[in-house]
């Protein structure tokens, strides 16, 4: 590199804080001889109440405050009536963790051997399990170190210790109308099925976890983004990454805006894109996409690759109402930061026959004195995708996350409501007469179009995008290879949820940090 770039030049660069981010930073400096520069675009708000108190994460997940998040808009879902969703995620010290609903939910293994099968041995349930151990800091009811680790940085929290009798009555009905027995850990390997009366959350004691609290935290760096104990990390933040520089078709670094000016910074080894839902619209930016859509947008081609921004997914999110016996309320205040009110993992009702896999996520909350289940079908085969407008880095991509698109969706949604809304709302009827389905209503369940169409009026975002760079060979739809690099350049690479090659079977946070985690101790060896 130019000796007149040796002040802004560092081994390697990230884009993001978020969980995938942060754990590659602060890994790679735990190498005193390694520098590493990373860009954030938001701001470090780790003391603000609504981002360290828990009891606010379903508030910011509704309310999508301004100060912390990147505000756009995907297109109309012509599927769900031509609604419009928020395009959005975090923009702060932490981004999608430090805003999102905490809950700590591992990919099961069936997700992770379909990761090995594509991907090789790097990614099986095996080496997962290591490494989530050794990122775990586990409080719960479950110790067995087998499956949980205790020394890791991220606080991981079973709540509440003591389940309310909401959540009570609410397990032992859905145990009651599924057949499957309640569990104590959903994340264990073992058990990855049935109710439930303790989530587990990114949590310390009484306060939410976040990449930014667990990986940038006062030990590792100062509050001005210096790394502390000789630790060679800067970390930029009001820093918006426009796009990546190169050297034909080698990467060596970034131009980013810096509270309004234009600032370049080059790496000697690599630079690293873990920026999440706007991983896709950086590398565009660059000129590593669709040709086709490049050349419309005046952006000059680095890499012709088809696949960026294609095979996005979510998954779906629905509700079901209950009213409570008012009784029950008083007790939800024993542990307020316990957020949720029991839940379940399902096998897919529109495949029984495979009991032991992951289709189906419920998850109990209590608001206005109402009990909703969340529902979120875990295996769409609706896929999105994400085009660039033009080469105005500040200008929003267009976001189209094809919501039931793929029919199948729509069916095994409505399977859910029959079988399991259904049967739960029977059985939590007769363990309590006050808890009775209000919306949708069992009438409205049991007529095939009517169903449909709360469904899609009701129908809502789980902000769980993943897989517009899937981590595969070109030809099998990928953008990266197994290590995150990027196909057809050098020195560069994405690491962040949207390299997950299949669609993970629960909350996506874990396995952004697995993907952050295990790319960067590759990255610590020499090996990518």
């Amino acid at each position: 590199m130019d000796s007149k770039h040796s002040n802004n030049t560092f081994d390697f660069i990230v884009v993001g804080t978020g969980p995938a981010g942060a754990v590659i930073a602060k890994t790679l400096t735990d190498d005193k001889k390694t520098s590493v520069l990373v860009l954030e675009a938001g701001e470090n708000n780790d003391r603000d109440k609504p981002i360290r108190d828990s009891r606010f994460a379903p508030e910011l997940e509704e309310q999508f405050f301004a100060e912390y998040f990147w505000q756009g808009e995907g297109v109309p879902q012509p599927e769900v009536d031509d609604r419009t969703f928020e395009w959005t995620t975090g923009r702060l010290s932490g981004g999608g963790s430090s805003i999102n609903g905490e809950q700590y939910v591992r990919p099961t293994p069936p997700v992770l051997k379909e990761w090995e099968r594509l991907l090789g041995n790097l990614w099986s349930p095996e080496r997962a399990n290591r490494s989530f151990k050794q990122l775990e800091n586990f409080h719960g009811e479950t110790s067995n170190p087998e499956f949980h680790g205790f020394n890791g940085r991220i606080d991981i929290r079973q709540a509440p210790k003591n389940p309310p009798m909401i959540t009570k009555k609410l397990v032992s009905a859905i145990e009651r109308a599924t057949g499957f027995k309640q569990i104590l850990d959903y994340n264990n390997p073992k058990t990855p099925i049935g109710p439930f009366t303790q989530w587990q959350l990114f949590q310390k004691i009484n306060g939410g976890e976040s990449s930014s609290t667990a990986f940038l935290s006062s030990d590792i760096m100062t509050p001005g983004g210096y790394g502390v104990n000789g630790r060679k990390l800067r970390v930029v933040y009001k820093s918006t990454g426009l796009r990546i520089l190169f050297r034909e078709k080698t990467a060596i670094g970034i131009e980013y805006l810096q509270e309004g000016k234009k600032v370049q910074a080059f790496a000697r080894k690599k630079v690293i894109i873990s920026a999440g839902i706007n991983s896709a619209q950086l590398l565009m930016l660059s000129g590593i996409g669709p040709s086709s859509d490049l050349h419309q947008a005046g952006i000059p081609v680095i890499f012709n690759n088809p696949n960026v921004g294609k095979h996005l997914t979510n998954h779906t999110l629905n509700t079901a109402t209950f009213s409570v016996n008012p009784k029950d309320i008083p007790q939800l205040q024993n542990d307020p930061f316990a957020l949720y009110t029991g839940g379940a993992f399902l096998p897919n009702p529109l495949n029984r026959s495979n009991n032991h896999r992951r289709g189906v996520q419920l998850i109990g909350i209590v608001a206005e004195e109402s009990l909703n289940i969340a529902i979120l079908f875990l295996q769409p085969k609706s896929r999105g995708s994400i085009k660039i407008q033009n080469n105005d880095p500040l200008k929003i991509v267009l976001a189209d996350e094809g919501f039931l698109d793929n029919e199948y969706d729509l069916e095994a949604i409505k399977a859910i409501y029959r079988v399991y809304i259904k049967g739960i709302a029977e059985k939590l009827s007769k363990i309590d007469p006050n808890y009775q389905l209000v919306n949708p209503t069992l009438k409205t369940i049991d007529n095939d179009d009517e169903l449909e169409n709360f469904i899609k009026e009701n129908f809502d975002h789980s902000h769980h995008q993943q897989s517009s760079l899937r981590m595969a060979p070109i030809d099998k739809g990928g953008v990266v290879d197994r290590y995150g690099n990027v196909h057809g350049v050098n020195n560069l690479m994405v690491a962040d949820a949207q390299i997950i090659p299949f669609t993970v079977d629960g909350n996506t946070s874990a396995s952004a940090y697995l993907i952050g985690y295990t790319i960067a101790k590759r990255l610590m060896d020499g090996n990518v």
